[in-house]
């Protein structure tokens, strides 16, 4: 994912080191972390899946087909042997289950879910345990119940699918870069050698996504980082290229289903 001058989907600043493990101790690893504004990790892979959610902050995993973003009350799942990279919008505490491959019910693909209320309990419940739990006793039974809730756990539609071919690739750099930038999408394929319809075309084809629907869910996951740190929502709406903030209310309650408000509430 290129630089940019916005809060979240930018190159951080602080290194954070990967654990070096030959083999996960026990079905489920917990690990806990207190983690300053912008620490990532490098691009990486182990053999175990890995749920990374914040209780506080926001996380943003990086894959080579997209980038996905856990605000509160989220987390994202990375499936064992996935390249990917992590890294922390603002300050963050964060707490990682590394779990067993092949673990049954378990997503095969990256993606953000959504965290209740009863799983939330149960990953700080996990995160308490000894790296060398009884799995036979009620650590064990506990760690079960977390992995069953886990595996119901909805998909959130908080990713970015970025496109393959290399002309649409700029494009999402420079709108990433400046999101609030209006050019029209005949503007656009101009700029990146393609017509219009080719380029609404093969977006959607790579992508999933219209083009228009990618630049709206852009500029909202851009946001998501700044509200975390308290910044004002029309400060926010405006640095997002919205006319107003209700405009920009309207559309983070169309496509995430929650005001900013609540989404960033306390639990």
């Amino acid at each position: 994912m290129p630089p940019n001058r916005q809060t979240a989907l930018r190159r951080p600043q602080a290194e954070r080191r990967v654990p070096r493990l030959a083999a996960l101790p026990r079905p489920v690893l917990a690990r806990v972390e207190a983690l300053a504004p912008g620490a990532w990790s490098a691009p990486h892979t182990h053999p175990w899946g890995q749920l990374s959610y914040a209780i506080e902050g926001v996380l943003q995993v990086e894959t080579a087909d997209g980038c996905f973003l856990a605000p509160p009350e989220r987390a994202v799942w990375v499936p064992a042997a996935l390249a990917h990279s992590i890294h922390n919008i603002g300050p963050a505490q964060m707490r990682s289950l590394y779990v067993q491959a092949g673990t049954p019910g378990l997503p095969t693909q990256c993606q953000v879910l959504e965290i209740s209320p009863l799983l939330r309990e149960l990953v700080l419940a996990v995160c308490g345990l000894p790296e060398h739990y009884d799995e036979d006793g009620p650590p064990g039974r506990l760690v079960a119940v977390t992995l069953d809730q886990l595996a119901q756990a909805r998909p959130a539609a908080l990713d970015l699918p970025l496109p393959t071919d290399a002309r649409l690739r700029r494009l999402c750099s420079a709108l990433q870069a400046d999101p609030a930038d209006a050019r029209t999408w005949a503007q656009w394929g101009e700029a990146v050698g393609l017509s219009e319809r080719s380029l609404v075309r093969l977006f959607q084809a790579q992508t999933g996504l219209a083009p228009g629907a990618w630049r709206r869910r852009l500029r909202l996951l851009l946001a998501l980082g700044p509200l975390a740190a308290g910044t004002k929502v029309a400060a926010v709406a405006a640095e997002c290229g919205y006319a107003s903030p209700s405009a920009f209310i309207t559309a983070f309650s169309a496509e995430f289903g929650l005001t900013p408000t609540q989404m960033f509430a306390a639990p």
